[in-house]
Formats: structure tokens, sequence, C-alpha cells
């Protein structure tokens, strides 16, 4: 592959890390609220160039269902100890590494510039970290200081799990104390409170204060007023054509005359509500389809409580299943195509599979989404973090509790990415005194929902025992989870830099399936590889018709295509749906007769 090529799919985060010269290391039933006027500290923020992408930053870090809640307080505060312990162990090291930042410093303070900032790091963008000799030296300190700490912990002879997890701990604390998390040390923080006469501190102290009162003590990612579900987000024409204890089905508005004869089903995360594929017109992969002529419907989770702590994977799957009675009812088709989505996409393959073992050939084809189904612990270094002692207190804190909360989750995620779902915001709110940003994916990536206890559970089981990639390991419904005997036809999608689902994770599906089977790597990060439409700029993904034994394989040989994924896939979706056939006139069914208009009334909860 062409250097052009590669680089775009390289699997590594951009890092925020230093780097040592001496070595590399529509409006429908309402309108949307309109956002209040901007004070004087947003004005001045807008001149400086301050804020800038803080929302498109923290969208690459939703609160999507991972391997990590699997993790618990005590395997961070081991992975502390570590470090610690190997100070005591070996305290001459330890004194060695002190003695060299102390002569980094002095250095330093001596005018000697050791050391620059990764280019992509946001925090030292301002131009007084080059031009003032304070902010200079302060920043190559703080810079000093992160490459010692990375040094030190090399040379503990760590394991390499106990090594990568220790970094990523390491990583968080040093984050944690540098100078641009204060006022004194962040210099575009003092002159917005110099150039608004303190207003900008005043209202910092009112958002903390709103914060400290509202947000569970979290800084807010995003400001909510300018957004409503069913005002300008979640806007497709629709109907709920069906309603249980667990899910609304929303049946969309057909927008041509004619449409496929074999229905599409949507099956969204349970983390998460359904409308980050309907967020707004321009986004809206649910409207894309409608007007591409596709009849579509989509799952609605219930945000569940306490009192449904009981529903696990396999009252998920069967619920599913009537789904598919009512789709098929509706439709008049014998079969329907399904995609999936991150842990919706883990619900569907285990669908799949026991609709295999019946014989239920009444799903024509799947499409995957950011979805792993044999998550493994190096895929990331997150990963590192999850152990079996993790995965139980995790499982016994949501059954004491009865769900696992999305705000419980969500503060997992923001402290194990807190640059960009922290400090950020700490800056933002806080230093500069101004409001988080109007930021349509973020105000869905808010707006999470709970997982019961039991599904809780059955999640961690399936990535201790992997039955997908170990056939048998697991049961549903008194049948063996075994995807192998999946046939049909698959299109599976991965984002190059999607750290929640990393797409070498991705691509594993691809060897699981015992159909014919795409795989298409779209340019973009866990939500962004999602929301790509036709018309963005920026849209590219790439190809490879072979499909090896690993990524690296496959990467090797996959050429880029300029534009939406979305496009491919609508090609390759409509050769699975049948003939076309006259628009249907109404919504539902005599037996399935509409209940309300979508959105619905489950994604409000």
């Amino acid at each position: 592959m062409s250097e052009q090529h590669t680089a775009p799919i390289a699997d590594k985060k951009p890092s925020a890390k230093a780097k040592n010269t001496r070595k590399p290391a529509a409006k429908r039933k309402s309108e949307a609220r309109k956002a209040p006027a901007p004070d004087i500290a947003t004005e001045a923020m807008k001149a400086a160039g301050i804020g800038a992408g803080i929302g498109e930053q923290a969208a690459q870090s939703p609160n999507a269902m991972s391997p990590i809640i699997g993790i618990s307080r005590e395997d961070v505060l081991a992975a502390v100890v570590s470090i610690v312990g190997g100070a005591a162990r070996q305290p001459f090291t330890f004194m060695q590494h002190v003695g060299a930042f102390g002569r980094k410093v002095v250095d330093i303070v001596g005018g000697e510039a050791k050391f620059a900032p990764e280019p992509k790091d946001r925090r030292f963008t301002d131009a007084a970290f080059q031009k003032s000799p304070f902010y200079s030296r302060v920043m190559q300190s703080w810079l000093a200081f992160q490459v010692e700490v990375h040094d030190f912990i090399d040379t503990l002879g760590l394991d390499p799990i106990e090594h990568r997890r220790a970094m990523l701990v390491a990583d968080i604390l040093v984050d944690a104390v540098a100078p641009t998390n204060t006022l004194v040390g962040n210099p575009s923080a003092v002159k917005l409170a110099l150039d608004t006469g303190g207003a900008s501190l005043v209202q910092g102290v009112k958002n903390f204060v709103d914060d400290m009162k509202n947000n569970n003590g979290m800084p807010s990612q995003v400001d909510k007023s300018p957004f409503s579900v069913g005002g300008n987000l979640a806007t497709t024409e629709g109907k709920i054509v069906f309603r249980n204890e667990m899910l609304e089905l929303i049946q969309y508005t057909p927008k041509t005359e004619n449409v496929k004869a074999i229905p599409l089903l949507f099956v969204p995360p349970q983390i998460n509500k359904y409308y980050v594929l309907d967020l707004t017109a321009e986004k809206s992969i649910s409207q894309f389809l409608v007007n591409q002529g596709f009849q579509v419907y989509v799952v609605s989770w219930r945000n569940p409580g306490p009192e449904h702590r009981d529903w696990g994977l396999a009252d998920y799957v069967s619920a599913l299943t009537g789904v598919i009675d009512v789709v098929t009812g509706i439709s008049g088709s014998k079969t329907i195509n399904v995609s999936g989505g991150c842990s919706g996409g883990i619900t569907t393959a285990t669908l799949l599979s026991h609709l295999a073992a019946t014989g239920d050939t009444r799903v024509n084809s799947v499409t995957f989404w950011v979805c792993v189904l044999d998550p493994q612990m190096e895929d990331s270094d997150v990963g590192a973090m999850v152990t079996k002692r993790g995965i139980d207190m995790a499982r016994q804190r949501s059954a004491k509790k009865g769900v696992l909360s999305g705000s419980d989750l969500s503060r997992v995620f923001a402290w194990l990415r807190p640059n960009d779902l922290v400090w950020n915001y700490v800056v933002n709110n806080y230093l500069h005194g101004q409001k988080p940003p109007a930021f349509d994916v973020l105000f869905w990536n808010n707006d999470s929902t709970n997982l019961t206890a039991q599904l809780h559970s059955d999640y961690l089981s399936l990535y201790e025992t992997q039955p997908f990639a170990n056939p048998g390991k697991e049961e549903i419904l008194g049948h063996p989870i075994d995807l192998s005997k999946v046939t049909i036809d698959a299109f599976i999608v991965g984002g190059t830099t999607d750290h929640i689902t990393p797409w070498k994770a991705c691509y594993r599906t691809t060897q699981m399936l015992g159909g014919k089977r795409e795989f298409v790597l779209s340019n973009s990060g866990h939500i962004q590889a999602i929301l790509n439409p036709p018309g963005n700029p920026k849209a590219k993904y790439f190809i490879n018709p072979d499909l090896p034994g690993t990524a690296d394989e496959w990467v090797a040989n996959a050429v880029p295509v300029t534009g939406s994924w979305w496009e491919r896939w609508a090609v390759w979706l409509g050769e699975r749906s049948g003939e076309s056939l006259p628009a249907p006139k109404k919504h539902g069914s005599k037996k399935y007769e509409p209940l309300c208009d979508a959105p619905g009334t489950y994604v409000l909860g």
C-alpha cells in the first residue's frame, strides 16, 4: 500500500505526549429552543480562536459499550501501587530519574530547549508557549516530567500487561498536573480574564457550582439548550407500530413511489439511544435509506430501571424474534435484512446464532457497524485494565443496583480519557468561563441509558468466554452460540481512529461468519465512522475484496475510495433487498396499528 494510503489507517490514536528531541518516544412537532445570546466571554473566545474543535475532539470518545465496563477501582489502584512499589523496590533507580529530571529542569531554566509537545496536542497551541520565556519553560518542565515518568516505568521490569496498565494510569496522573489545567499555567485563560475584566472567571465559578449541583461533579460536555429530540433531532417521519415492555418499533414513512420488497431492521446499542441513526436531517442514515427506496424499521429500546434487573441477553434476543414477526407481518416479506452496531451488534450476532440453530431463515443479510465480537486485551491500552477481579466486581456492583447506570459508565470513560473528556472542559467551562459546545453528537452521547444488571452480566460473560470466536462456550435460549452456522451475507464496517471498537478487532468478525462478507474501513472514529453522509468533503473509506486471516494483511492491499461508505452500502443492500414494489400507503397493518408518531415515547425516557 502506498504511503498516502497507509497514513490515515494508522491504528494509534493521536498522541498528546511529549516529543523528546533527543529521542522519539427540520421542524416537526416543535421548534428547537434557541441558544441564548453569547456573552462577553463568548465573544472574546471567538476573537481569540479559543476552544475550536472541543466538541469534535470529545465526540471521538462516546460512552459506547466496551470491555472497560469490567474495570474496577481496585485494578486502577493496583496499577498505581505497581508504580509506587517499583520506586520502593528500586530506590536508587528512582533517585536516578529524580536527579535526571532535576538536571533537565536546570537546563530548561537556563534556556536550553529540550522538549516539544506533539503537534496534535491542543493544550499547548497558544503562542505564549513558544514566545513567552516563562510559559515556554513551564511547558518544557512538564514535558520533561512526563518523559522521565515514562522512562522510570520502563525500568521497572513489569510484564507487558502490568507495564501497559502502569503507563495508562501514569499518563492519567501526569496529565492531571499539566500546567494548562490551572489558571496561572494557562495563558489563554489569563488573557481572557484580563480582556473580560474578570467576567470569564466569574462565569467559570458559576459553571463549576452548577456542575457540582447538577452534573454529579463532572464538567458538562455539551450545551443541551439548542436541541430537542423530535424537534431538531430524530426528525425522520414515521410511526411507532409496535410496543412492548422492552422496546418500541419505528416504521419510517416511505419517500419514494416504489420501495424494495425486503425491509431493513436496525438494532441499536442498549446503552445509547437509537437516534444516532437519525441525528439530524443531514446526518441521518435512516433518512438517507428511506430516500433511496428502502423500507426502514428501527428498534428503540426502553431505558430500564432497577425493576428490570432480570432482563438478560436471552430476553433481548427473544424480543427481537418478536420484532421480526412484526416487520414481516407489516411488510408482507418473508425475510428481512438486519443491521446492528456496537453492543447492538453483539445482540444481533447472538440473535443470528439462535435463528441459525433453530432453522429460522427469515434474516436475509446482516450489517455490523463498529462492533467487536472477539475483543482481546491487546486491542487497546484500556483493554489492559480489564481483569477477572474487575469483571467480578463490576458484575456485583450492577447486581446490587439493578442496573449499570449511564452516568456511572460516563464517568469511567471520562477518567480513562481525561484530556478529551475532563480537562478540556475544566479549561473551557471553568478557566475560560465558556459554555460547553452545542454539538449534536455530544447531546446524543450524554443522553445515555442504563444497562440491566443481567444484560451487563451476560455481556461480561461473553467477554470472558469469547463464544463468537469459540463456538459452544455459551448457550442462548437452549442452543450453543456458533456464528459459523450463520451463512447469510454480511457487510462489516470499522473506523480507522476508533478506540472504542478498534477496527482491527472489528475485522476479526470477517473470519467468524460462514457467508459472503465485505469489510469497509471508514476514515473516522467510533461515531463519525457511522455519521459519514454523502457530501461530506472529508469522507473516505478503504476496501479490499480479499479477506485474509489478519487485519494487517487486509490493510496492506486496501485501496482508498473518496466518498461515503453509505453509498457503497446502499448498492450492496439494494442487491439483497428484492424487487421494487409500490410503496405502502399507510403505516402498520390491521394487526399492528400505529400507536403514535416517531420518535415515540421510550426515547424520551
